[in-house]
């Protein structure tokens, strides 16, 4: 049996479509909250640390094979290298879990294009994301 690490996904990797294109088909998906980090959306999606801010996504489990596809994925295609770091997120029956969470060190800021954000924009909603964080990812639409 291969085994699975829960990852908790906060960008276009939260959106089921986006995983399939990797031929990634988590078989549960969670919504989580992970504490101490702010979202940007500048043109990807990625976290940076920040005392008193959450960033809400996804938690599912992955093999290490699907993990090293969908972000060589990241790297050839989408031109950022996205690297693990252990994390503890929340999930919405207030249980907390250890997770990958996959973050870049470098990024060029730029505008993202709106058909990115609304790959990230779509699962928000459809997971009843809290308002006021679905409100945040609408300002980076431009």
């Amino acid at each position: 049996m291969t085994r699975r690490v829960w990852t908790f996904w906060y960008g276009s990797y939260m959106n089921p479509a986006v995983l399939a294109e990797v031929n990634l088909h988590p078989d549960s998906f969670g919504v989580a909250r992970l504490d101490g980090f702010d979202i940007r959306i500048e043109p990807l999606a990625n976290l940076v640390r920040s005392d008193g801010s959450a960033v809400y996504g996804v938690l599912a489990p992955a093999t290490h094979e699907e993990l090293d596809r969908l972000y060589a994925h990241a790297r050839n295609v989408l031109g950022a290298v996205y690297l693990p770091e252990a994390v503890f997120v929340q999930t919405r029956d207030l249980t907390w879990r250890p997770a990958l969470c996959y973050i870049a060190s470098e990024m060029e800021a730029r505008p993202a294009e709106r058909a990115y954000v609304e790959r990230i924009l779509r699962p928000a909603r459809e997971l009843g994301f809290p308002s006021w964080y679905v409100k945040k990812l609408e300002g980076f639409l431009p």
